[in-house]
């Protein structure tokens, strides 16, 4: 592990209507869902890490998402009686692939012992998962465990962050339109975080007070510097 220059914050989701998608993901996910008044909305847990912000977009999804969640629940039946499209077969896999009710990808591990938030891992597609792994191992200050076999890798003992890893996998497609799921930070500063390695695609305005970057790969997320 390094020194880290950054603590994960909290997540992201884009929907195009949030009055089904946030209930959608409170249920999925086991948390309470709250709407603001500009047509978001915030699901909330026990802990600050384990907050979503639910954010209404104009574009919907058009391709397969580069980030996805894994979750625990009860069954895939669970999942399908809130709005959730079954993709791959029962027992094809471990976990079951669903859509929510825009289209976005999501994975289910069912099981017994489900926990009251019920998020288990961050799944990114990337095209070098273990530089990927690294780089954000080095950025959390965690530690990145690689699959050379199997051809992926993780990063675990995150600090702060309300899963169990971020799982960095390979796919031969380029990444082409935004992520519509991201993750926040909290770093010193945005400095720390370009020579670090990332980049500054808006930088903190009069509009926003977070600066939004992209890790090596260009994936988004949004660092918070106060």
């Amino acid at each position: 592990m390094t020194q880290p220059v950054a603590r994960y914050k909290d997540l992201c989701i884009d929907v195009v209507d949030a009055r089904v998608g946030a209930p959608f993901w409170a249920a999925a996910l086991g948390l309470d869902v709250e709407h603001r008044d500009n047509g978001d909305a915030v699901l909330t847990g026990r802990t600050p890490e384990q907050r979503v912000w639910i954010n209404q977009v104009p574009e919907p999804k058009t391709v397969k998402q580069r980030v996805h969640i894994d979750l625990r629940a009860r069954s895939v039946a669970d999942l399908a009686a809130l709005g959730a499209q079954q993709i791959t077969a029962d027992g094809q896999f471990p976990w079951t692939t669903m859509a929510d009710p825009e289209g976005g990808e999501f994975c289910v591990f069912p099981g017994d012992n489900v926990p009251d938030h019920r998020l288990y891992e961050l799944v990114v597609d990337c095209a070098d998962p273990f530089l990927l792994a690294r780089w954000w191992a080095d950025v959390f200050g965690a530690a990145a465990v690689e699959d050379r076999k199997e051809g992926y890798a993780w990063v675990e003992q995150i600090p702060g962050a309300p899963f169990e890893s971020m799982d960095f996998v390979p796919v031969p497609e380029p990444k082409t339109v935004k992520n519509r799921i991201h993750w926040d930070v909290t770093s010193p500063s945005v400095e720390a975080l370009t020579a670090a390695g990332a980049s500054v695609l808006r930088a903190r305005d009069d509009e926003i007070r977070w600066t939004v970057m992209a890790d090596p790969e260009g994936n988004e997320f949004c660092a918070f510097t106060d």
